[in-house]
């Protein structure tokens, strides 16, 4: 049986339709180099992987209203629209006096130097580094340890496996306003 050539091109055009919706739904695009400029500018180190992870590629940069930076490697592994689990993600915070593990459970160990806290079965790691406490979260501990040994900051000099600088007293970051809860000043109109 031969189709005509109208009936061809809509059989062709459903086909690749239908094979559109079988390619990578997250659409991965390039990070901008606006987005990694932007990790330069804090007046604090902002630690990363590089470019790149153990063939995991940044798929997400930016900063939070607390001031934290956070960079992600690898496409998300678990969640949908506004919820992503990351195989990698690199959170650099500017309060030096909080390390987030709370009443879970979690031990110390000695990483590049300093006295790390492992939680979640390693899977999350806490760093307190000069006036930054850098967290990360991996899917897998060996991936963690992996990346706390690799870490620099990007605004920064510094070189994978170094010993990392010791945490500075508490900087006060925690006491001052978030730049959202600061008023803008009133003017009067002219």
């Amino acid at each position: 049986m031969r189709l005509s050539p109208r009936p061809l091109a809509v059989l062709v055009a459903l086909c690749a339709v239908a094979l559109a919706g079988c390619g990578d739904t997250l659409q991965d695009q390039p990070i901008s180099h606006s987005v990694l400029e932007s990790l330069l500018l804090p007046a604090y180190p902002v630690y990363w992987l590089g470019g790149s992870f153990q063939g995991k590629a940044i798929t997400e940069a930016g900063q939070d209203p607390s001031g934290a930076f956070s960079v992600q490697y690898g496409d998300c592994t678990e969640g949908g629209e506004s919820t992503c689990v990351p195989p990698l993600r690199i959170v650099t915070s500017p309060d030096n006096s909080f390390v987030a593990v709370g009443s879970m459970p979690h031990r110390t160990v000695k990483i590049r130097g300093l006295a790390g806290v492992l939680a979640q079965a390693g899977d999350t790691i806490e760093l307190a580094t000069g006036a930054v406490v850098v967290g990360i979260y991996a899917e897998d501990p060996r991936l963690a340890r992996a990346a706390a040994a690799t870490i620099v900051p990007i605004n920064d000099l510094g070189m994978p496996g170094a010993p990392l600088p010791s945490p500075l007293p508490d900087t006060g970051f925690a006491a001052q306003p978030l730049p959202g809860q600061t008023p803008v000043p009133l003017r009067a109109f002219r």
